[in-house]
């Protein structure tokens, strides 16, 4: 049995416990939360303790930590701090970033005898694994990923960041022109906003200057700057009965030539109903992972391009020969 602690309960949390109710091998012992008081009256039977001022029993047992918070603003604070305690995973989805996260992690968790899995989740992650076989397989080809139309957990995050806003949802919406040029057999170089459109709601506070809100959505660096971004704001009713669910998914397309110039395309695509759940059953398969990694002597950061598929995987070699092949 892996013991699984989640470190923050918002929607990814949420998702993370109900993956780990899925899997047979896991089993959720402890949450790390910044509301320990108020959270610990639904919680009967894990403990449930603070993430910002951590002390740890003496009989508690956890083998990962799966890390639940925002890449804008959390997981470069927890994530750390964690990797000193215990075998880690996260979803970090700064594309920009991930190197230095990367580096930062492989070095706490390597002094400390720890296995980070960083960054994962559908993109990056599934999709960044399919970026790269599309890349082996298809050698001077080249790969387009378009997401949505659906809500984006980090960008959403990001936006609820900036001072005077109550809540937001960021939707991508992929420029269907884009998309169909590219399954035509055609490579062109696209800019970000000839791919994508970025829409957001927001609730704003009472009083708040609405146009500087907008401004500092719109010109935020690696969130928004780089697309055309529109910023509504809707009031908190209209949040909670128009924009309460979280879909997502989108497309990985590979494009390139073989043999005597004919073209091939590979397309991959995720469609989501749920955005936080899926993250969630991808992160409880890599926290499976990172156990199965530290039993074997690795320590480290690693990604999802750096894990065998097995070590994701419930079923044993024998299954996985026999019924997956």
């Amino acid at each position: 049995m892996i013991n699984v602690a989640i470190v923050g309960y918002g929607n990814l949390g949420r998702g993370v416990r109900s993956a780990l109710e899925k899997n047979g091998d896991m089993k959720f012992t402890t949450l790390f939360t910044r509301r320990p008081e108020q959270l610990s009256k639904e919680f009967n039977d894990v403990p449930v303790l603070s993430s910002e001022k951590i002390a740890l029993p003496k009989d508690l047992k956890i083998d990962v930590a799966i890390l639940c918070g925002g890449s804008k603003e959390d997981t470069p604070v927890q994530g750390p701090v964690f990797a000193h305690l215990f075998n880690t995973v996260d979803s970090y989805d700064n594309h920009s970033n991930i190197p230095g996260h990367y580096q930062k992690m492989n070095d706490i968790a390597g002094k400390n005898g720890h296995v980070s899995i960083i960054s994962t989740g559908w993109d990056p992650g599934i999709y960044s694994l399919e970026r790269v076989l599309g890349d082996a397989f298809l050698p001077g080809s080249k790969n387009y990923t378009f997401w949505g139309t659906g809500v984006s957990q980090g960008h959403s995050d990001a936006a609820r960041k900036v001072k005077g806003v109550i809540d937001a949802r960021q939707y991508t919406i992929p420029v269907d022109s884009a998309l169909q040029k590219v399954r035509a057999g055609q490579t062109p170089e696209f800019t970000k906003k000839e791919m994508h459109k970025r829409v957001v709601y927001v609730v704003a506070e009472e009083g708040a200057d609405r146009n500087k809100i907008a401004k500092e959505i719109i010109t935020m660096p690696a969130y928004y700057a780089d697309y055309i971004t529109e910023v509504n704001f809707i009031t908190k009713e209209e949040m909670a009965k128009n924009h309460a669910a979280l879909p997502h998914g989108g497309f990985v397309l590979t494009s390139g030539i073989t043999g005597e110039n004919t073209r091939q395309i590979t397309e991959y695509r995720c469609q989501l109903q749920s955005n936080p759940e899926f993250t969630g059953s991808v992160l409880v398969a890599c926290a499976r992972a990172a156990f199965r990694l530290q039993q074997q002597g690795s320590k480290g950061a690693f990604t999802m391009l750096d894990i065998p598929p097995a070590l994701l995987s419930p079923h044993s070699a024998v299954e996985l020969r026999s019924y997956f092949m």
